[in-house]
């Protein structure tokens, strides 16, 4: 069985809301700088150094566009009860020179699903790390503001449950028996199994550790990517909630 068919283990249904808190940098970056704080104007949150997560504060609805009719709703904690997190792509600014709407990406289907969340609902946070996965050369790379700090084998999903690619997030984190096939830990992304439809909660994937490192390297997985547990607990202290996640051929 795989992670991600385990409702206890990932749960991408729920999300961490966000408080109209702007860090030191994002609100210098728009002092002096009447048309970017135009209301309406929109400020690009994601560079190669940094990105920034949104975390709930409560309710949190979502909408196709700022001041439009919500699609979907997130709780302060997901169905596994861990903090619903979002990862910020943009700020479109009210009165003030202030975030009134963060676009997110969200963790439902299809994969790379978007919305805009009030500020007022969340609280913002940098982010300084990355992680890029490379399906052809089945490697990891953990970036720390824009400079390789970790890098590892991997595996990945099978020809017939591959790995999904695309533009992800770490949205929820579970420590889990060391001795099982999940390994040490199962750091879960906003992604969904495209194959396996029918599995519980839409088929999340993970990156997770394993009981099985032999199998490193290859393609055998139903789509998490599984890592040594050594390089789990590495991605642990290194990758927190909100941690962009690239998954590319």
């Amino acid at each position: 069985m795989n992670l991600c068919s385990t409702i206890r283990t990932l749960a991408l249904c729920g999300l961490l809301g966000l408080s109209l808190v702007f860090t030191d940098s994002i609100q210098a970056s728009t002092e002096g700088r009447t048309a970017g704080c135009a209301p309406g104007s929109v400020r690009t949150l994601v560079s190669s150094t940094r990105s920034y997560a949104v975390d709930a504060r409560g309710l949190v609805r979502a909408y196709r566009a700022p001041g439009g009719a919500p699609f979907a709703r997130f709780g302060a904690l997901n169905v596994n009860g861990v903090p619903t997190v979002f990862s910020a792509v943009n700020a479109v600014m009210g009165r003030g020179c202030r975030a009134a709407w963060y676009r997110v990406l969200l963790p439902l289907k299809p994969n790379g699903a978007m919305g805009y969340v009030r500020a007022r609902d969340v609280n913002l946070r940098p982010v300084r790390t990355r992680v890029v996965i490379d399906l052809s050369t089945k490697r990891l790379t953990l970036f720390d503001r824009g400079k390789p700090a970790l890098r590892a084998v991997i595996a990945i999903g099978s020809p017939a449950t591959p790995t999904p690619r695309g533009t992800f997030y770490v949205n929820q984190r579970f420590r889990d028996d060391p001795s099982g096939p999940y390994g040490w830990a199962a750091i879960g992304i906003s992604a969904f199994s495209e194959v396996l439809t029918g599995w519980p909660q839409g088929g999340p994937v993970a990156i997770h550790g394993t009981n099985r490192p032999s199998l490193l390297g290859l393609p055998v997985s139903n789509g998490c990517i599984r890592v040594s547990n050594a390089t789990v607990q590495r991605l642990w202290r290194l990758a927190p909630t909100g941690t962009l996640v690239v998954v590319q051929a």
